[in-house]
């Protein structure tokens, strides 16, 4: 059982050092002071009424809540013994707290209605007084003195009504806190681009401020990265066939790994650009392969796979040494250099305009990796690879035409995407090259892409085969 709880209201609780407490205790000094109170009412009765207010307790005081109080008798009393003046009046009493510089003032004497706005603490200048223990200075604004100063009733509602500064020379509005805005290409044929990123002003993983300049700066990039498209004729035991299958199984690696579609486009540049560099074997064609994309499961996963993974999936071809052995040959031959624009970005880009349409954007991804297979898409720079897998894509399933929003976010009209263009349609037409590829986006995972894909370009051909080949 919890101990009982002592009842504090019974317990008489009383402090005798506490001088404003009236206590019922009787003391020595208080019964003498009532003895001589009694002998000061027979001796001297016209100052009974003196000498009993002066020995009452403390707590029989009485004054009126939130009042004034002071130590000055009211004028309408008695005068004292010597004749002097009255008592002091409230005059009086501001002049006694003159020299502390303090004043009183009664709240009984406030003129302001319950209803009306409260004034505020307004300097000298004109600012805002800051709140007390705020630790903020308010910037004071200067104004020029043109008419008496008057205190506003709410200088913060005049200020909010107030028109924004002008600029006299061009006659435009200077709008505060306004964001920057990069300036745009004026679209073609007088049509209007709505600006896209705007949607995206709140979320601060858009970085909606700098996307323009961002991929301004990738299509500069790619020039750079871009591997040499006649780097086979170099290669002494290579052929693009070859290049072709090992692709080919890395896409089979690529998806037992369920890696990301970023690392598959790197693993594939970083073999182009080590081929345009060095004469490889036929023997350590493979090895290079699985190094490729070991380095670039590195670089864009999260959690990449071991290096005993890629050993195993090599059948053991090659040891752990080797591929750690060959992982720092080819980065010393590309000098460390990994910063390649990915034509997933572009694509992701692209698709923002297209109104992230998912069946658009798979058959986008499709034809995207068919630039890894087929050597030709080498002398393309990504973004323009990315541009024709859009179109292709829209134009199969019946998107509409390519207007000045889509040319504008991707970077590239019509005529500057029929190269790639024709290398797709061309690709598709043909028979099945890469098995491993064909495969993986016939299944419902991808909507059947490669199928739907590869059956819309033989009927293409068919119906336009005569102009298509003229311009092959």
């Amino acid at each position: 059982m919890p101990p009982a709880v002592r009842n504090l209201r019974q317990r008489a609780v009383t402090n005798e050092n506490d001088e404003n407490v009236a206590t019922t205790r009787l003391t020595r000094a208080k019964s003498a002071a009532m003895d001589s109170v009694v002998d000061v009412k027979k001796t001297q009765a016209l100052n009974s009424k003196k000498s009993s207010s002066a020995l009452a307790p403390a707590a029989q005081t009485k004054r009126v809540a939130l009042g004034d109080r002071s130590n000055v008798i009211k004028a309408e009393g008695a005068a004292t013994k010597e004749n002097k003046k009255p008592a002091a009046t409230k005059s009086a009493v501001a002049k006694a707290a003159h020299p502390t510089k303090v004043t009183k003032a009664s709240q009984t004497k406030t003129t302001r209605s319950v209803l009306a706005p409260k004034e505020k603490n307004i300097n000298s200048s004109g600012s805002k007084r800051s709140a007390p223990g705020s630790g903020i200075a308010v910037p004071t604004k200067k104004h020029k003195a043109t008419a008496p100063a008057t205190v506003k009733e709410d200088p913060e509602e005049e200020e909010e009504n107030i028109e924004p500064p002008t600029n006299a020379k061009e006659n435009k509005t200077v709008v505060k806190n306004e964001p920057a805005v990069v300036a745009e290409p004026e679209p073609q044929e007088g049509e209007e681009v709505p600006d896209l990123d705007k949607e995206d002003i709140d979320d601060p993983l858009m970085v909606s401020e700098y996307v323009g300049e961002i991929f301004e700066y990738l299509k500069e990039l790619e020039i750079s990265t871009m591997a040499n498209p006649e780097y086979m004729e170099n290669q002494s035991e290579l052929e693009w066939k070859m290049r072709g299958i090992l692709v080919d199984w890395l896409l089979e690696v690529h998806t037992r790994f369920r890696l990301l579609p970023e690392t598959l486009f790197l693993a594939v540049n970083i073999i182009d650009r080590f081929l345009s560099a060095k004469v490889v074997q036929l023997d350590r064609l493979q090895l290079v392969g699985v190094t490729a994309m070991f380095i670039a499961s590195k670089y864009e996963e999260v959690l990449s796979p071991h290096v005993q993974n890629f050993r195993h999936v090599a059948d053991d071809g090659f040891t752990e040494e080797e591929i750690l052995s060959a992982e720092r040959f080819v980065l010393a031959s590309l000098n460390y250099d990994l910063s390649y624009p990915n034509p997933m970005n572009f694509l992701r880009r692209i698709s923002k305009a297209d109104n992230y349409d998912i069946q658009t954007r798979t058959l986008g991804k499709y034809l995207l990796e068919i630039g890894c297979l087929d050597h030709r898409f080498i002398a393309h720079p990504p973004s323009q690879v990315a541009a024709a897998a859009m179109y292709l894509s829209r134009m199969v399933l019946d998107r509409g035409p390519w207007d000045a929003t889509l040319t504008h976010y991707a970077g590239y009209t019509d005529e500057e995407i029929q190269p790639v263009l024709e290398l797709m349609i061309d690709y598709l037409s043909g028979p099945v090259q890469h098995e491993a590829f064909f495969k993986k986006y016939a299944s419902k995972k991808f909507m059947k892409a490669s199928i739907v894909l590869r059956s819309w370009c033989k009927k293409y051909v068919a119906q336009y085969g005569n102009a298509y080949q003229e311009k092959a």
